[in-house]
């Protein structure tokens, strides 16, 4: 006979409920946050043991992003109806994030990630943003550039600077992002970022800095010497 131990069966302090009530949602891991998600598990499991278990078959929560109702419910103790849940509460948070405030002011590059982060880091193709400002580097414009395999065939400069010159913007940041989530710069972002930078020369208009966006973590080209 195997004992089978439930949330309830826990310690008050570690359920993630009250974890959640006692600590705030930011002190949580993404298992807990999943468990409170999906409310129950199954007679053999816990709903905790439930989330670990759809966090380990997806490789964490980015591929259970992207997976359909069908595919989750392929894991063992998820049924239609929590699938539903997860893929209902996962478009929230997206949504919430696209919803943020745009920054009045762009300081550093940190600044573009907690703009950006949350809105690229998911995307399964490449997508190149151009944050354009005005002199005091107040945030005017966000534009999405182009949406593909970055080349320096298909990143012209004229696309980049059409936008600025649009909202007479005195500079200009760019990023995209990597879908693998790794956000070490390719050769040819390095190619981009310096015809970038003459073009910008050319126009009057300063190409500040080049982000490249991973799934957690971001690379500026500026920091890396490239402007």
């Amino acid at each position: 006979m195997d004992y089978q131990f439930g949330i309830k069966d826990m310690p008050p302090e570690m359920r993630p409920r009250e974890r959640l009530s006692i600590h705030g949602e930011a002190n949580l891991s993404e298992a807990e946050l999943l468990a409170i998600i999906l409310g129950n598990g199954t007679r053999n499991i816990s709903a905790l043991e439930l989330a670990n278990r759809l966090l380990v078959s997806y490789n964490g929560l980015r591929n259970i992003r992207e997976a359909d109702i069908e595919d989750l419910t392929k894991v063992k103790g998820i049924g239609p109806a929590k699938a539903i849940t997860i893929k209902a509460a996962i478009e929230l948070g997206r949504r919430t994030a696209l919803d943020v405030k745009i920054k009045d002011f762009i300081h550093s590059p940190e600044d573009v990630s907690q703009l950006l982060m949350e809105e690229m880091r998911y995307y399964d193709r490449e997508f190149l943003y151009g944050l354009y400002m005005d002199r005091k580097g107040g945030l005017i414009s966000k534009e999405i550039i182009s949406i593909g395999s970055l080349s320096s065939s298909i990143v012209h400069p004229r696309e980049v600077f059409k936008a600025a010159v649009k909202c007479s913007a005195a500079s200009v940041i760019i990023a995209h992002n990597h879908p693998s989530g790794d956000p070490t710069p390719s050769r040819e972002d390095f190619d981009i970022t310096r015809r970038l930078v003459e073009a910008g020369k050319i126009m009057g208009i300063e190409l500040i800095d080049h982000l490249v966006i991973g799934h957690k973590s971001y690379c500026s080209l500026k920091e890396k010497g490239a402007i």
